[in-house]
């Protein structure tokens, strides 16, 4: 069965990476949703996909140079549609009491740029205070943020995040003991014997990020596990026509 990966939550009717974008994802049977996290100035987990809050918010300034009571007074939702003004950006914190509420679906977590041990540590002692570690798969980029995790975290699921499926690619993967190899769609579609290649490795295959049946359809049918989409709930109607 493929998965449904909803790209910073159901982004098409809510705001991207806030709680109403998750929920409506879960809602509307995302088996997965995927999230950014990038580091605040004192060490907070800010669930944003951009290193500024200008684009989704109506602040401005550096994540990295901001603190978590700087981030939770900035309206995320404004920016999208009237009717979302006052939505927050969350925490890590947040979004891992959500995942309460929804004991059947999984988090996609990609953290964004080198995070630094303590920050690390602390987003792990969250996922494993609230229970919800083995429903998680980080996935990076950044191969030194993948070793760290394997260090600190060996129990929690990691994922490779590549353009394309290589040989060099499925070393990595091999070398980080990786669950996944996350390349783009258009890759998988140009080349679809990667998904074989993948699953030969023993790895599953995510592709980003694709919105419409044109792209799904190869997808689908060149074997991928999941496929992350800004449209979970159109294609979970598609999946269900076929």
């Amino acid at each position: 069965m493929t998965q449904i990966v909803a790209h910073r939550g159901n982004s098409s009717v809510a705001p991207e990476n806030t709680l109403p974008a998750f929920a409506a994802a879960a809602f509307g049977g995302a088996h997965f949703i995927e999230i950014d996290v990038q580091v605040g100035g004192d060490g907070s987990a800010v669930v944003i996909h951009d290193a500024a809050v200008d684009r989704t918010t109506d602040g401005a300034g550096i994540v990295a140079e901001m603190r978590a009571t700087d981030v939770k007074h900035l309206d995320a939702g404004s920016w999208f549609d009237p009717g979302f003004a006052g939505t927050a950006l969350p925490l890590f914190a947040d979004v891992v009491d959500l995942l309460g509420r929804f004991p059947e679906v999984g988090l996609l977590l990609e953290l964004k740029g080198a995070w630094r041990p303590e920050p690390t540590q602390a987003l792990l002692a969250q996922l494993a205070s609230a229970g919800v570690t083995e429903r998680v798969i980080a996935q990076s980029f950044e191969v030194e943020m993948l070793r760290t995790l394997a260090t600190l975290a060996p129990e929690l699921p990691r994922a490779l995040l590549v353009q394309e499926v290589t040989d060099e690619a499925l070393a990595t993967c091999a070398e980080l003991d990786a669950v996944a190899c996350n390349p783009t769609s258009a890759s998988v579609i140009a080349r679809p014997d990667a998904v074989d290649r993948v699953h030969g490795a023993g790895q599953q295959i995510f592709t980003w990020t694709s919105n419409d049946s044109a792209e799904w359809a190869p997808l689908v049918a060149a074997g991928v596990d999941g496929i992350i989409t800004d449209r979970p709930d159109r294609l979970a109607g598609w999946l269900a026509a076929q």
